[in-house]
């Protein structure tokens, strides 16, 4: 018998575009871009369960081979694709095709709308935890709208940044701090 485990399936440049254009209004430096190993420590945890990472990056005509060593030194499987057309999306879409096949949970790293229907096949399995990962104010309303699927903040939840972002967020009230608006 086989041990239970999860996917993360992380679309990296949606989350770098995300964190970019909408919350920092420019190009993350080093410093500010997650910490991809929290994020594999928090999906290990979060589901008690070993962790797959698949990290998804859309490359030209040379691989970014510090990066992708980085990312394999922390235990993800970097898959680097090229094409025509958001091939970092049809990987993902087909790698969550595939999984709807397989025994295992699955987590996406996105906010993006196109994964949709993927992630609905995979929430409809009563047996099959399925969850996002983003930043909660600028995940797709369609994503949002599939029932059974659980939503983890890859700031508040996750824990991925070293230091805060400027984000505005609704704030329930039993959270408020006035301390950090003074």
């Amino acid at each position: 018998m086989t041990t239970r485990s999860t996917y993360l399936l992380v679309d990296g440049e949606n989350i770098d575009a995300t964190l970019g254009v909408s919350v920092l209004g420019r190009r993350p430096h080093s410093e500010e871009r997650p910490r991809w190993n929290k994020l594999l420590q928090h999906a290990e945890e979060a589901w008690s369960q070993p962790v797959n990472g698949l990290f998804f990056l859309a490359v030209g005509e040379s691989l970014p081979v510090t990066f992708v060593q980085a990312l394999i030194a922390l235990g993800y499987k970097a898959i680097p694709l090229r094409g025509e057309g958001k091939v970092v999306d049809i990987a993902i879409q087909r790698t969550a095709e595939a999984l709807a096949t397989r025994e295992a949970d699955v987590m996406l790293v996105s906010h993006d709308r196109d994964f949709a229907p993927q992630m609905a096949q995979l929430a409809e399995d009563p047996d099959r935890r399925v969850g996002l990962v983003g930043f909660q104010e600028f995940i797709a309303s369609d994503l949002r709208a599939i029932p059974n699927l659980e939503f983890f903040d890859l700031e508040f939840d996750v824990a991925a940044f070293t230091s805060p972002l400027p984000r505005v967020r609704i704030i329930e009230i039993d959270e408020f701090d006035p301390f950090e608006f003074l």
